[in-house]
């Protein structure tokens, strides 16, 4: 598997040098991809909840400058609920449904 830059400077003002982030745990998360571990239920559930919380990226996290990718592991999924579609990233359906309130009434994942 081909390891993934943990994270990649989006913003043009200076920022803290990435190693001053090693224990924030959207870093040691993508570390931990970049060994080929596998992440725990808690951990694909604060992603899923963490991408598609953020203003910022579809597909990643930001923090404190840095962007950290996650678009190895994402799958896209539309979400029907209440009579409308919605958009949303996550590893896996389990972790989705963690972080969509309400009913769902169907579940469908999009490939490319």
């Amino acid at each position: 598997m081909e390891t993934t830059a943990i994270a990649t400077k989006f913003v043009r003002y200076d920022v803290p040098e990435l190693e001053t982030l090693q224990n924030a745990k959207v870093y040691l998360l993508r570390e931990k991809l970049n060994k080929s571990d596998k992440l725990s239920r808690a951990e694909k559930n604060w992603l899923a909840e963490a991408v598609n919380r953020n203003a910022y990226f579809k597909r990643a996290v930001p923090l404190m400058g840095y962007r950290f990718g996650f678009e190895d592991i994402l799958k896209t999924y539309v979400v029907k609920q209440y009579g409308s579609w919605a958009e949303y990233n996550a590893p896996d359906k389990t972790s989705l449904r963690s972080i969509v309130y309400g009913r769902i009434d169907q579940i469908a994942e999009i490939t490319k």
